[in-house]
């Protein structure tokens, strides 16, 4: 009778696995994953114009290189172990709302980062972080990009339309009328897309001044709008 010892239970799966098991290449791949996280982490620090800075956010974006390649480390060497990876990813669902594109556009990076240091393309990934890098900051900051606003006007008139159309013309680089209406009581609403010339705003306090016109807002625009 042949008889089985500890090392047959185990033969065919955690021993043959772990033999393929090389820790200097992980750790090389995860401390790069790293490096290239802090380097992301210092990218958006720099070029991050926004109202509120998310720190844990900018944090995620290090440890999400790092899982990323800790994953592609561990699922190399095994073609089940991936096909099951796969599975179990395929089912997760991320709830949190990305409102700046730019904010996706990390999330990405971090993670091709994450997947390249693991797969052991070092190389590849710090050439590619120094370009994006340098992209982003060339783009972001140098670059000027007018953004549009929103004029909400209201007023009891329709005469007014007039003195506010030559208004807006001679204070704006363009302008366009997004919607109007028309409430209870003759009350009218209409609504322009503007590009003001060098953040010049004074021209809201003429339209304010304007004899019907009872309430003038000028809001930031970026693009959505709905009537």
């Amino acid at each position: 009778m042949d008889t089985i010892n500890f090392n047959d239970i185990f033969k065919s799966s955690i021993v043959e696995q772990t033999a393929n098991f090389s820790f200097i290449d992980s750790l090389i791949g995860l401390t790069t994953a790293f490096l290239i996280g802090l380097f992301i982490y210092f990218v958006y620090k720099t070029t991050f114009n926004g109202v509120i800075y998310s720190h844990s956010f900018n944090i995620s974006l290090i440890v999400m290189s790092m899982a990323t390649a800790l994953i592609i480390i561990g699922i190399s060497s095994n073609v089940l172990l991936s096909l099951g990876m796969v599975g179990a990813l395929s089912i997760v669902r991320f709830r949190t709302p990305i409102k700046d594109p730019m904010d996706l556009v990390y999330l990405f990076w971090a993670i091709v980062s994450g997947i390249l240091c693991g797969a052991g393309f070092i190389p590849l990934v710090i050439l590619g972080s120094v370009l994006i890098a340098l992209v982003i900051i060339i783009f972001v900051n140098r670059i000027k990009v007018e953004n549009p606003y929103l004029l909400v006007v209201k007023y009891s008139e329709s005469a007014i339309e007039k003195s506010l159309e030559h208004i807006i013309s001679g204070h704006t680089q363009k302008h366009t009328v997004k919607s109007k209406s028309i409430m209870p009581g003759n009350d009218y609403e209409v609504t322009y897309e503007i590009r003001v010339k060098e953040a010049e705003m004074k021209f809201i306090n003429d339209i304010s001044s304007i004899t019907g016109v009872k309430s003038a807002i000028m809001l930031s625009y970026d693009g959505n709008f709905t009537a």
